[in-house]
């Protein structure tokens, strides 16, 4: 079984590094994972987020994939990928990191428990957004769970942890069994859109049904199927209004996440028009005028 990545930096260190001589001074850890840690730290008064590996080369694949990123990007955009380069442990040894974009903003499960579930369609919304991107790119995300989304501010989304994100037909290279298609015996591990659109459907029920979900990993491996996760949504007061689109990302009936997207927004407004005339949507209560410009701005950048 692998274990966690043991070597790590005390807040108030400076970390200088070898080849370019660039200083980070460390606030806090962000993260951790097998293969790395993820540490806050600040330079020139800015904030950034510095990942470590344990391993050069593992590493080396994940600032490939930010490098390719960061080209297929629009101009003007802000970067991801700062720096790269290594740096000396505590223990004596060198370690391979790279500084990226620091994302301010809270978790999935977070936000919806601090701002409430009637965020959750809009949420969805915006990630499918994000995912819509990267396949627009030739890119799976491969590891999309939900420590790797943060939200900020008015239900804007950001994915985090590319260690997983794999060109498109390749293998994935970093998955978590149960966001993972081939655990629910509906399909392979080769990277496709129609992967991260299942491990999307599994992060719904993650969300707002944890426990049935838990409660689903405890049966024999080989009996594990995507009709058991269907059923936990049709039973789910919050998920049945959108099981039929689940149904269609778990038998891969989506093309990528810019379709899957495109029939999650129509959902949404056929659930408002029935609606229209009494009281406010549930999935829009609570929302001031505010939020309903931030849904515009959101469904116009993913559907420009």
């Amino acid at each position: 079984m692998t274990t966690s990545f043991k070597m790590g930096l005390r807040r108030g260190m400076t970390v200088t590094g070898k080849w370019k001589q660039n200083r980070y001074r460390v606030e806090r850890l962000l993260g951790e994972g097998a293969n790395g840690k993820v540490y806050l730290v600040q330079k020139d008064r800015a904030w950034y987020a510095m990942k470590i590996g344990a391993d050069a080369v593992d590493l080396q694949s994940e600032i490939n994939v930010l490098q390719a990123l960061a080209k297929q990007g629009k101009r003007g955009v802000e970067p991801f990928l700062y720096d790269v380069d290594d740096l000396q442990g505590p223990d004596g040894r060198e370690y391979p990191f790279y500084i990226m974009r620091y994302v301010r903003g809270t978790t999935l499960s977070g936000y919806l428990n601090e701002n409430g579930p009637e965020w959750f369609p809009l949420l969805g919304l915006n990630l499918l957004g994000k995912l819509a991107e990267l396949h627009g790119k030739g890119w799976v995300f491969g590891d999309l769970k939900v420590e790797n989304v943060l939200v900020a501010d008015y239900g804007y989304v950001e994915l985090v942890d590319y260690g997983g994100v794999t060109a498109a037909g390749k293998s994935i290279r970093q998955f978590t069994e149960i966001y993972d298609r081939g655990y629910w015996n509906a399909g392979t591990r080769s990277a496709d859109a129609k992967y991260d659109l299942f491990s999307f459907g599994v992060l719904c029920l993650q969300l707002l049904e944890p426990k049935k979900l838990q409660l689903l990993t405890a049966g024999l491996p080989q009996n594990r199927s995507s009709e058991e996760l269907l059923q936990v949504a049709a039973s789910s007061p919050q998920l049945a209004p959108v099981s039929g689109w689940l149904r269609q990302a778990f038998s891969g009936q989506f093309g990528d996440a810019a379709e899957g997207a495109e029939a999650w927004r129509l959902l949404m407004h056929r659930r408002e028009t029935r609606r229209s005339g009494g009281d406010t949507p549930v999935w829009l209560k609570g929302l001031a005028a505010v939020s309903a410009v931030m849904l515009g701005v959101s469904i116009y950048w993913l559907l420009r």
